[in-house]
């Protein structure tokens, strides 16, 4: 797929899903140790939960369960009975839960201290919209490749429906590569500009979310994706620099 199908297909898909995935609003409290979510970037209800997860402002660790992987698949069904997707473990909590739904309700009661926003009570509207996402990308992120396996996980700072994350999601879930998510959503106005665009007309932005702050600090600017691989010392931004890196150091 051309770096411009790729992106234009990926704009689709965030645009079928209606606006889930992009804005947060800090949970009520956070976990004090990682969720853990056993999922496929290209399966819609896993989506949903992701969604969730980016509007909660909740970061997880991710666990990669390609159809055809051998990593992480049989473990879930050891720890559920079933190899069923999504799959959450809470290590705060020791609850595990199947099903999107009731993942979803679990986070906000959990951690949001609300219940869930009236567009996750329409199921049929909220998963057609999730659906078209996973139609738009043929396939993408649910099938396993062969790869090698870091000895850490890489970090990943995203969003669940940003164009440019999503393509590396994707081929981390492929190359069955776990990963932190760091959620990075939008909470004030700027935050939704291109980051040349908002260098040149905000210089003095200061973002309010807590892992925008982090990137920051960090790495002198704020902008999706930005990953970082402790095992080699690597941070990069860039959707197509990350994809050929992940490509030529581990698949």
């Amino acid at each position: 797929m051309s770096a411009v199908l790729d992106f234009s297909t990926s704009m689709l898909a965030t645009l079928s899903e209606q606006g889930r995935g992009v804005q947060s609003r800090a949970a009520a409290r956070q976990p004090e140790e990682l969720l853990e979510l056993y999922d496929m970037e290209g399966c819609p209800f896993c989506r949903l939960v992701r969604e969730a997860l980016t509007d909660l402002d909740l970061d997880a660790m991710i666990y990669p369960c390609p159809k055809g992987g051998t990593r992480f698949r049989p473990l879930v069904e050891k720890l559920g009975g079933v190899q069923q997707f999504p799959f959450l473990m809470d290590p705060n909590t020791d609850e595990a839960l199947y099903e999107s739904a009731d993942i979803i309700a679990y986070l906000y009661a959990t951690y949001g201290d609300r219940p869930a926003p009236r567009q996750w009570l329409t199921k049929s509207v909220h998963t057609a919209g999730s659906l078209g996402a996973s139609v738009l990308r043929r396939g993408r992120g649910l099938r396993a490749r062969e790869a090698r396996m870091p000895q850490e996980p890489l970090e990943l700072f995203s969003f669940e429906a940003s164009p440019f994350a999503r393509p590396v999601r994707e081929l981390l879930t492929e190359l069955e590569i776990p990963y932190v998510l760091r959620q990075t959503g939008r909470t004030q106005a700027m935050d939704w500009a291109l980051p040349a665009i908002r260098d040149r007309i905000a210089p003095d932005y200061r973002p309010t979310q807590r892992n925008r702050v982090e990137l920051l600090a960090r790495a002198g600017r704020v902008a999706v994706p930005y990953l970082i691989d402790p095992n080699t010392g690597v941070e990069m931004f860039e959707s197509q620099e990350i994809i050929r890196y992940l490509n030529g150091e581990y698949a």
